[in-house]
């Protein structure tokens, strides 16, 4: 397999199983039901970024930026001191379809079109390497056709590859059911996924992680309990070696 370019996820053992990082440019799918670490872990993905002079943007779509702020604001990798010297930037992303005007309740394909153009120029603007839309799940309710969310999706993942941008979009499922999308769609673009999941041992939910699928790169799928530390962020370990 040809070698390519790495983004470091700055997660050790993440990188070590993704054989050095997600491929530079790929669109990756973060999958899991509510509580499981999506947010704060394709938060840790930017703010690493930030640590090797790679600026990252997120677009939040699910909270509003003063409540995501403080939300991650109890883990150590977060420092709003990135977003004040430029490394990282919280953006709104129904502030922004509000300011142009577009339908709060369904987009038509011109609409789609806008936002896309909008969140890509943002991002070249920027000279972001690092994107995070978090969820595409909310977006893609507001596009609600298939084809609609696979051109945007598509459209998205090329032209942040081409600005060898590295893509994260995270993505609800409902609990106790085993899909990677609420829409049945976004895992097929995607050039990877890694899903995070809850197992319920003598009463009480373990975070799990585990990476399905990666395109252009080997990677392990090895099934890893996931911890949250506010000193250490993403901590994990493999189940067969864990204790639970």
């Amino acid at each position: 397999m040809q070698d390519r370019a790495r983004c470091k996820t700055g997660i050790d053992v993440l990188d070590n199983e993704l054989n050095g990082g997600l491929p530079v440019g790929s669109t990756v799918l973060i999958s899991g039901g509510s509580g499981v670490g999506k947010t704060t872990l394709s938060m840790e993905f930017l703010t690493n970024g930030t640590k090797i002079g790679e600026k990252g943007v997120f677009f939040t779509a699910s909270e509003p930026v003063s409540k995501l702020k403080r939300h991650q604001g109890t883990y150590d990798h977060f420092d709003e001191k990135l977003i004040k010297e430029g490394k990282l930037s919280i953006i709104d992303i129904w502030s922004i379809s509000d300011r142009l005007g577009l339908n709060p309740e369904m987009y038509d394909a011109e609409e789609a079109n806008i936002l896309f153009e909008v969140i890509r120029d943002i991002t070249k603007e920027l000279g972001a390497k690092r994107l995070i839309i978090d969820s595409i799940t909310s977006l893609c309710y507001r596009l609600q056709k298939s084809d609609m969310i696979r051109d945007f999706i598509f459209k998205l993942g090329s032209s942040l590859a081409a600005m060898q941008c590295t893509t994260v979009l995270t993505s609800e499922v409902p609990p106790h059911v085993f899909r990677y999308s609420q829409y049945d769609i976004e895992e097929f673009i995607a050039d990877g996924i890694i899903y995070l999941g809850d197992i319920e041992r003598t009463g009480d939910l373990i975070r799990t992680l585990q990476i399905i699928k990666m395109r252009g790169t080997s990677h392990g799928r090895t099934k890893f309990v996931l911890n949250m530390s506010s000193k250490n962020g993403i901590e994990l370990s493999p189940m067969l070696k864990s204790n639970i």
